[in-house]
């Protein structure tokens, strides 16, 4: 069985629609897939419609968060996605990307880029505006070579030249309302260093006692030691170990199911998840 717990549609920033990206999953010889686009679940409705026999979905979305001055990315699976005050939340950070998109434009401007708003809005389409658009802009005009050069210092990486600050919400708030809502959290790429100031171990400690139920191991921005470390730390703290691909369509190098999650650890989380169930492919439509 094999199983992606992490990966993004045209509903935030990825490439692939919600119903492509189903077909590419099971293309991919997944049987089951999470979307979880960027605080957002707009992409659900579409790859429900198109999932593929032999496919289950889990519907779930990746949260903005921020603590101890780092930000931080909350994955959250088969939650109620109509629960009030977590959709309220969701709407304050997706309603800024807006503004903060407009806000790197500016300081890109100053930096002598000549990218627009009408060139990213174009690349966003009808997603979730987002640093990821930002950075295919820079790949455009030839500033960069690829996304992932986008997100360094010199320009869009946190504390970078054209960094702006976006509404982030403070994980443990996230891991109550992801809770009050009936779902399960996940601690996205706790390890990712190469983009910026990682959360502290005493933080995830913290996070573990507040009810978060688990940390993505098996994750491209690891590396083996960072794996090994990831892992006694779940194993000290009881927290469930996950492994996705982080899809992003052709924005990214990695492919679906490059990284999986242990049929055991999907089958606790779906124990838990009280919000909402996942979702077994019928065949699907085209959409």
């Amino acid at each position: 069985m094999r199983i992606d717990l992490h990966t993004h549609s045209t509903a935030s920033d990825g490439t692939d629609t919600p119903a492509e990206l189903v077909r590419n999953a099971a293309a991919a010889g997944l049987d089951v897939v999470a979307l979880t686009d960027h605080d957002t679940t707009r992409g659900h409705a579409e790859a429900v419609a198109a999932l593929p026999e032999g496919l289950t979905l889990v519907t779930g979305a990746e949260l903005s968060c921020r603590v101890d001055a780092v930000s931080m990315h909350m994955l959250a699976y088969l939650f109620d996605p109509e629960e009030p005050a977590l959709l309220a939340e969701r709407e304050l950070v997706r309603d800024d990307r807006v503004p903060r998109a407009r806000g790197m434009i500016a300081r890109l401007n100053e930096l002598g880029v000549p990218v627009t708003w009408e060139q990213v809005a174009r690349i966003a389409g009808d997603g979730s505006v987002g640093r990821p658009h930002v950075a295919t802009a820079l790949v455009e005009l030839g500033v960069v070579p690829t996304v992932s050069d986008a997100f360094t210092g010199q320009w869009l990486a946190d504390g970078g030249r054209a960094y702006v600050g976006k509404h982030e919400t403070d994980p443990f708030d996230v891991i109550r309302l992801v809770k009050d809502a009936g779902g399960v959290c996940v601690f996205a790429h706790p390890g990712a260093s190469k983009r910026g100031s990682t959360v502290p171990e005493e933080t995830i400690l913290r996070m573990a006692a507040a009810g978060l139920d688990g940390i993505e191991v098996d994750h491209m921005d690891h590396d083996g030691p960072t794996r090994e470390r990831l892992r006694a730390l779940a194993k000290e703290t009881g927290l469930l170990t996950t492994g996705s691909s982080d899809y992003h369509g052709s924005r990214k190098t990695v492919a679906l199911g490059e990284y999986t999650t242990d049929p055991d650890i999907y089958a606790e989380i779906t124990r838990r998840a009280t919000g909402a169930f996942p979702v077994p492919g019928a065949g699907g439509t085209r959409v």
